[in-house]
Order: structure tokens, then sequence, then C-alpha cells
């Protein structure tokens, strides 16, 4: 399993994939918002979405777990 991480401090404005979706790498998982910059975190490999650790409008830090990512 894969920890996906937030690149940017900024919020969460778009979640794009749920728990149990198969996802392909470079799929979009969510969109960050930052200065207002819209920032896609992207699927590092293929697999399935386990978890996804944020919800819309959350604030969060560079480094946060945003996602777990099973291969």
């Amino acid at each position: 399993m894969t920890e996906v991480l937030s690149p940017i401090t900024g919020s969460v404005w778009k979640i794009m994939a749920t728990p149990g979706a198969q996802i392909n790498e470079g799929d979009t998982i969510v969109i960050l918002e930052s200065m207002k910059m819209e920032i896609r975190v992207k699927s590092p490999h293929n697999g399935k979405i386990i978890e996804i650790r944020v919800k819309e409008g959350d604030s969060i830090l560079e480094g946060d777990v945003i996602a777990i990512v099973e291969h």
C-alpha cells in the first residue's frame, strides 16, 4: 500500500476518487487549491483506493496523507 501525500499546504477543493474504486497511474485522486491555483494529486501507480483521509474543504499541510492506494 502507498500513502499519497499532499505536495503543498492548501485546502481540498474536490475529491475525484472514492474508496474501493480502481484507479490507474496518473488518475486524479483529489484537487487541491492553494493561492487560487488548482493542483491535481495523482495516483502514483495502478491500484485500488483503500481510503480517502480528507474531506472537501479541509485545510491540509504539505506532507499530510491524502489517500491510501493498494497495488
